[in-house]
């Protein structure tokens, strides 16, 4: 047998167990110029190509991280759909084989290494939403709200299912005009400024990402809402004084399971005697680590939870969970409309960055598309109180219903001891 022919063996052996650890997808999986594997009895959805023997062995080492890798560096090309390929590969991967010893050790090692401490929070925040303002201009709405939006109907566009999450959010709140609020993880905020230009709040607004703070701050100057809202720049653990309402819409990922009594301890210390508060966050059906590879090249400490998990937050300090809803499809929705306008702003992008970072970019948004479509990831709201709120509605009706912004309606229920 010559040298080829034996290398040609050794390579289609080594395909065959990758294809087989994806949990035979329906895709094809060739490596250039050498061997390659199809589907049976199916038409492949893409055609997934290696273009070297060195990445097909780190591929059988850790299949996950390195595609990833092979994906941003075009040591893997992909022909067809991303989002499809990625939904079928999802899919499979989740009745494939579990994770060896090598990866479970490279994730625990990362988790250590990107453990949210105060300084290594605000290292990992930063590395992600410091990246550049504008970059996020470009692929984001016009208030740059960088989580699910909430979609009233199909035909609703973006702009219109972001400003729909944030009254969504304030009407589960049921916002009062003269409250106080606390907004742990305000983004470039638009929520603190949405509720306290339409609800008629007193917001205080934590974050600490440099980069947003100082857009919050400008946006708020220019809506002349400075005196109503206050964007901080430090970290939730150093949030006091007393507020009616706590709210953090996608914090709890960057938190770390280690944390969740921690904030938990925050939002008891922080609410008052008939306080309220909302928790919304990407999650899982069953605890499981976060993509090593997103960890490693875009969310750096990021953990989403299950929901048994994310109950470490209000057990411990006797908080009522008074309702949790689920929008998985309105983050898909989302994120395929960030996809397309990422898509769309190619040329800008890389007068920005490298190639290499564009492709991860596009992977990762690709990759969350699917991930929402196919259920290995949810999106999570947690509406909870003090036990003493009497503000709790007995229908979950006024959440369908237009109202007037502030107004208190005779719906709710008034316990009585």
């Amino acid at each position: 047998m010559s040298a080829q022919n034996k290398c040609s063996r050794i390579d289609q052996w080594i395909l065959e167990k990758i294809y087989r650890a994806a949990g035979q997808p329906s895709v094809r999986l060739e490596l250039r110029n050498s061997a390659e594997v199809s589907p049976r009895g199916a038409l492949p959805v893409a055609n997934i190509v290696i273009e070297d023997r060195k990445t097909l062995l780190r591929l059988l080492i850790d299949l996950e991280a390195e595609f990833g890798d092979a994906y941003s560096e075009g040591r893997i090309t992909l022909e067809g759909d991303l989002v499809s390929a990625l939904e079928i590969l999802y899919g499979s991967i989740s009745q494939g084989e579990h994770h060896g010893w090598y990866v479970k050790l490279v994730s625990k090692c990362m988790e250590y290494a990107q453990r949210n401490s105060l300084r290594g929070s605000r290292r990992n925040i930063q590395r992600h939403y410091d990246l550049n303002t504008a970059f996020y201009q470009l692929w984001l709405d016009p208030q740059l709200i960088y989580t699910c939006a909430y979609y009233p109907s199909s035909a609703t566009t973006l702009e219109q299912a972001q400003v729909a999450k944030l009254d969504y959010v304030c009407r589960k709140l049921r916002l009062q005009p003269g409250e106080q609020v606390v907004d742990a993880g305000c983004g470039w905020g638009a929520l603190a400024l949405h509720m306290a230009q339409n609800y008629g709040v007193i917001v205080r607004a934590f974050n600490i990402s440099r980069e947003q703070i100082l857009f919050a701050r400008r946006r708020a100057k220019e809506l002349g809402l400075s005196h109503r809202v206050a964007f901080i720049e430090d970290d939730y653990r150093n949030i006091s004084g007393e507020c009616d309402a706590f709210v953090s819409v996608g914090m709890l990922e960057h938190v770390g399971r280690e944390h969740y009594r921690d904030l938990g301890s925050i939002i008891h210390r922080s609410l008052s005697k008939t306080g309220r508060g909302l928790l919304h966050f990407v999650g899982r059906n069953h605890p499981l680590p976060f993509s090593t590879w997103t960890r490693k090249r875009i969310f750096h400490g990021a953990y989403a939870p299950a929901l048994g998990e994310a109950m470490q937050v209000f057990e411990p300090w006797d908080l009522s969970v008074l309702d949790v809803e689920n929008l998985r499809p309105h983050y898909a929705k989302t994120l395929e409309q960030w996809l397309a306008r990422f898509e769309k702003s190619q040329q800008e992008i890389s007068e920005m960055f490298t190639p290499e970072f564009t492709r991860a970019w596009r992977l990762y948004l690709a990759g969350a598309v699917a991930g929402f479509r196919v259920g290995t990831l949810q999106l999570f709201q947690i509406v909870f109180a003090r036990t003493a709120c009497q503000q709790i509605p007995w229908t979950r009706a006024h959440l369908y219903t237009k109202e007037q912004h502030g107004e208190r309606e005779t719906t709710w229920m008034h316990a009585t001891s």
